[in-house]
């Protein structure tokens, strides 16, 4: 079988202020290719989880593996978010340029590509999403579902082997819905989908599992 990208060993999170932990005791691998849904109530550990696999919070227990290492030190986190890439279910946690090319061009630029290798992918990766013609404008200025579009369109700049999308078609309406379903149908890319969008969940994932109170749990 093949081996992990991505792993939690029996994580637990817990979040300062809050009686019970986040994650509790969580196992979770992701492997190249996979397609995994997450369902749940909202507080059942959701984000948490996708929050824990990219070590945005640390772990008060457990392991973080990244192809099967640990990740303890900076390299190995920023090696690990080099191939993992998280769309936040906020968009304005994750669009913080003037405008929607310089966006999507931040992180190329993050890894060392030119300027003018950098805005190449953001522009391309535009297009593929048919977001183009929205290349000049101001980030402020967009819709909801406009801006959920450039926060997918700035993770897939980086060229990352995985995606962890967090309600990735929310105040979407229905024709860029169907564009973002058939979008991450026919990608390659491994991908952990938290989504309330049951028919999306199931049209795109190979596999569901179920979240209650911080654990995980096989989806019936």
């Amino acid at each position: 079988m093949t081996s992990p990208l991505v792993a939690l060993e029996g994580a637990s999170l817990v979040y300062p202020g809050q009686s019970g932990p986040a994650l509790c005791e969580v196992d979770f691998t992701l492997r190249p290719g996979e397609k995994i849904g997450v369902t749940g109530d909202n507080g059942s550990g959701k984000t948490s989880l996708l929050l824990a696999l990219v070590g945005l919070r640390p772990l008060a227990s457990g392991r973080l593996l990244h192809r099967g290492d640990e990740v303890r030190k900076s390299t190995q986190y920023h090696d690990l978010r080099r191939e993992v890439g998280l769309v936040f279910q906020n968009c304005d946690d994750q669009l913080f340029s003037p405008t929607v090319i310089e966006d999507v061009a931040f992180g190329p630029l993050n890894l060392g590509l030119s300027s003018g290798e950098a805005l190449a992918i953001a522009s391309e990766t535009l297009e593929a999403l048919n977001m183009g013609h929205l290349e000049n404008r101001l980030t402020h200025t967009l819709s909801g579902g406009q801006k959920r579009i450039v926060s997918l369109a700035t993770a897939l700049a980086m060229k990352p082997k995985a995606l962890l999308l967090d309600e990735p078609t929310n105040d979407l309406d229905r024709t860029t819905r169907a564009m973002v379903q058939d979008f991450l149908h026919r990608s390659d890319l491994s991908l952990v989908l938290v989504s309330h969008d049951h028919d999306l969940t199931k049209a795109i994932t190979t596999r569901i599992i179920h979240m209650e109170a911080g654990r995980v749990w096989p989806d019936s």
